[in-house]
């Protein structure tokens, strides 16, 4: 137990030497190339965190992008259904007045028909009345009214008859 507490100098010179030898043959045989690479894996790291980090932010780039696209999309679509119900709205509107015009062309197409139809009805009534008049007039008589007398006395009837009518009125 002695020699534990001893030092022993050529011992200790030897394993110092020794110590020494190895770490420079473990310098310029492991830990050179070691050394190397552990710096070529910390560059390669180093490099594709870069990557990464470039790719992630031409990803979140590209996803702005997308997102500003699909915006003006969306804001484009809506103006578009906008102007589409512009459109709608404005034909509807064409569509009904055009419509109306053409029922209220209709209606005054069949007011003047029946006027001129009622116009029709009344000359040919009133020359039905006139011959019966003029029928029942010579029945009364007994003679026959020459044709000039028989329009000078429907005139004056048609006459009577248009002014108690106006008067009416």
């Amino acid at each position: 137990m002695d020699k534990l507490l001893t030092p022993d100098t050529g011992l200790m010179f030897w394993t110092v030497v020794t110590f020494l030898a190895l770490v420079f043959i473990l310098k310029k045989a492991a830990w050179g190339p070691l050394l190397r690479a552990v710096d070529e894996r910390e560059a390669r790291l180093k490099a594709d965190r870069e990557a990464a980090e470039k790719a992630r932010a031409d990803a979140e780039r590209i996803q702005k992008d997308l997102e500003a696209r699909l915006a003006g999309a969306h804001a484009r679509g809506q103006e578009i259904v906008s102007q589409a119900l512009k459109d709608g709205e404005l034909l509807r509107g064409r569509l009904k007045a055009e419509a109306e015009a053409d029922a209220q062309a209709i209606k005054d197409k069949t007011a003047a028909e029946l006027a001129a139809e009622k116009n029709r009805l009344v000359g040919e009534l009133r020359g039905e009345v006139a011959r019966l008049s003029v029928l029942a007039a010579e029945k009364l008589l007994r003679r026959t009214v020459d044709d000039d007398v028989q329009k000078t006395v429907l005139d004056g009837f048609f006459k009577d008859l248009d002014a108690s009518k106006a008067e009416r009125n």
